[in-house]
């Protein structure tokens, strides 16, 4: 973690802790980020602008068990009103695993998991129980079944996936071309005095409505790429894609489309509106 965001946390973690026993670490570092927001920090500096900083004793999250065994990334059901279309794509996912692998019984890398009807707070568990290899799973997906689950996740932003499953970060924005300009007025997801707001974790991609019709899924950017670029950002990927995308993607591979900006811009408003409205 960037050493000024883990300053500022180790003086104000434990009375947010307090105040909200009940939740878990992801929520409490972005109750105390909200306040490192407000303070309006100065900007990074360039002597130290590499300088990170390991946590210690670092809490429980409720998802945590959910992504313990995940090498790669997690693709999150948010839309349940096909289930053809839902088990269409999932059946691609194990196809796709098939062809690189050459294991023809593909569920240890692709099993669906859901959450234990019995606890709201997301405490997860497995369908299958399998062995799991030390590397983890490439790919796992998360399919909400009982009504109080789908809630959770219906139609979910980019930043609340990336919120519920990785956490969050600062680093000083990308670099500004000598040409351009700042953005005004400034946000926090793209160039915030300097910083901007990333996450770290698992590669999240959504099965949204729109992939009811054309078998699409959204690929979310942990961090923006270019200056002007958003954390939350996310453009669309085919489901017979995702095993092999994700898989070059974990060898240092990163999508870019060759520079062209082909980011979803509806999505991106989500994100910008949802970042600033107070954590509850």
């Amino acid at each position: 973690m960037r050493s000024e965001l883990a300053q500022f946390l180790s003086q104000h973690y434990n009375s947010v802790k307090l105040a909200h026993p009940n939740e878990g670490r992801r929520k409490w570092k972005l109750r105390v980020l909200e306040n490192f927001w407000a303070s309006n920090p100065a900007p990074p500096s360039d002597s130290d602008s590499f300088r990170d900083e390991e946590l210690s004793n670092e809490d429980e999250d409720p998802f945590d068990s959910v992504i313990e065994n995940v090498a790669g990334g997690v693709v999150i059901r948010t839309d349940f009103s096909d289930e053809d279309s839902w088990r269409s794509i999932h059946e691609k996912l194990k196809e796709a695993e098939k062809e690189i692998t050459g294991n023809d019984n593909p569920k240890s890398n692709n099993d669906t998991t859901t959450m234990d009807e019995n606890n709201t707070d997301a405490d997860m568990k497995e369908e299958d129980e399998e062995e799991e290899g030390e590397d983890g799973k490439l790919i796992k997906t998360i399919n909400p079944e009982s009504p109080n689950e789908r809630a959770l996740f219906e139609n979910i932003s980019n930043l609340t996936a990336l919120r519920l499953f990785n956490d969050v970060d600062i680093r000083p924005s990308p670099s500004l071309h000598p040409d351009a300009r700042r953005i005004s007025p400034p946000h926090r997801l793209i160039d915030q005095s300097g910083w901007q707001e990333i996450y770290t974790g698992v590669d999240i991609w959504v099965y949204d409505t729109k992939s009811n019709a054309d078998s699409s899924v959204r690929l979310v950017s942990l961090q923006g790429d270019v200056y002007g670029t958003a954390t939350g950002d996310s453009w669309r990927a085919q489901a017979s894609h995702i095993y092999d995308l994700q898989f070059n993607m974990l060898t240092g591979m990163k999508i870019n489309f060759g520079g062209m900006d082909r980011w979803d811009y509806s999505e991106r408003k989500r994100n910008l509106d949802e970042a600033v409205i107070p954590v509850v």
